[in-house]
């Protein structure tokens, strides 16, 4: 394949980003870094897990010990979740009805609590993707996406997924609900893997995104016929090698490489960068600015949560990372 300058760029923003990460734990007042455009522009974090909407997930949704763990349970509270995205939405449900569990909630209330949170001019939806409305013969977007969950309980998804052999079958499943194309499903795949309802390894399948397929016509002049998933698994792969000959600090998270589906977002977050730090070079969409600027957020960091069977040692690594990224701030890269 033949590479653009934004290839090194991908690179030098994932070291970046995942420095970002861990200095802000040991300097929660920050600057986090010294380079114009991720001080300016809101990214993602360099592992998806890591983002506070996957965290909150992952903490406050999944893992929490005073919730069910039972798999029909966390499917449900992982899929109301998702379906808005946005951790204001769910605890203003919580705030009200109190631990949202399937065996016990009126899906026709939620919906009203819903309805009055956007006749008060609250946000619902996080603005992070589209989540299209299925035609399910309701007036509002909500209430179409509460009769599609209550769909899949009845089908007995959760039942069916946990018995999938593979997290492909897994995204198959998902994929036939009205309302699910091939990235949204496959994102929401990776976030029922996160819980333990799921044991696949994030290196098993990945499915490139719109943001994806523009971060790699930026990387790359020509991918020499190779699909978007290939180029993915290539990066992947190649990771270390790329650090290495770039002269990066790359630890990984608490030692963890990073996965396709790392690999697929940074691509997507590489899209966007390049609009400023690489404007000659248009991609496929040619979209010129970015449109989120960053602003800081006055909820408490707290510490991070993974799942259990990663095997994280959180507490040693947490410290060795953070003094090696916070003693020195390293200069633009631009």
């Amino acid at each position: 394949m033949i590479p653009t300058v934004v290839f090194d760029t991908y690179w030098r923003f994932a070291a970046e980003r995942l420095a970002m990460f861990y200095r802000r734990y040991s300097d929660p007042a920050g600057p986090w870094t010294s380079d114009a455009i991720l001080r300016s522009y809101r990214f993602t974090n360099a592992y998806r897990a890591a983002d506070r909407v996957s965290q909150y997930l992952i903490a406050e949704v999944q893992a929490r010990e005073d919730r069910p763990q039972a798999p029909r349970e966390l499917f449900f509270r992982t899929m109301l979740f998702k379906i808005f995205n946005r951790i204001e939405t769910w605890e203003a449900l919580e705030d009200r009805f109190g631990p949202l569990e399937w065996h016990r909630l009126d899906l026709a209330k939620i919906d009203q609590a819903l309805e009055e949170l956007r006749l008060r001019g609250r946000k619902i939806y996080s603005a992070a993707y589209i989540m299209p409305s299925p035609a399910l013969g309701h007036a509002r977007k909500h209430s179409n996406h509460l009769a599609l969950l209550k769909q899949m309980m009845e089908d007995r998804l959760p039942e069916r997924v946990r018995q999938a052999p593979s997290l492909r079958s897994v995204y198959e499943l998902i994929l036939r609900y009205p309302g699910f194309g091939p990235f949204l499903a496959f994102q929401y795949t990776i976030d029922l893997n996160y819980s333990c309802i799921l044991d696949f390894e994030e290196s098993e399948f990945v499915v490139a995104g719109p943001g994806a397929l523009d971060g790699i016509s930026k990387c790359f002049v020509d991918t020499r016929g190779c699909s978007a998933e290939d180029v993915i698994y290539w990066m992947t792969d190649r990771q270390e090698t790329e650090f290495r000959r770039l002269g990066l600090e790359f630890p990984g998270l608490f030692g963890r490489r990073l996965q396709p589906i790392d690999c697929q977002n940074l691509f997507c977050e590489i899209s966007k960068y390049a609009r400023v730090a690489h404007p000659e070079i248009g991609g496929i969409a040619n979209r010129t600015r970015i449109k989120q600027s960053y602003r800081p957020s006055n909820r408490p960091t707290p510490a991070p949560k993974f799942p259990e069977r990663w095997r994280l040692n959180l507490g040693q690594a947490m410290a060795d990372n953070t003094t090696a990224y916070i003693e020195v701030l390293e200069p633009s890269f631009l």
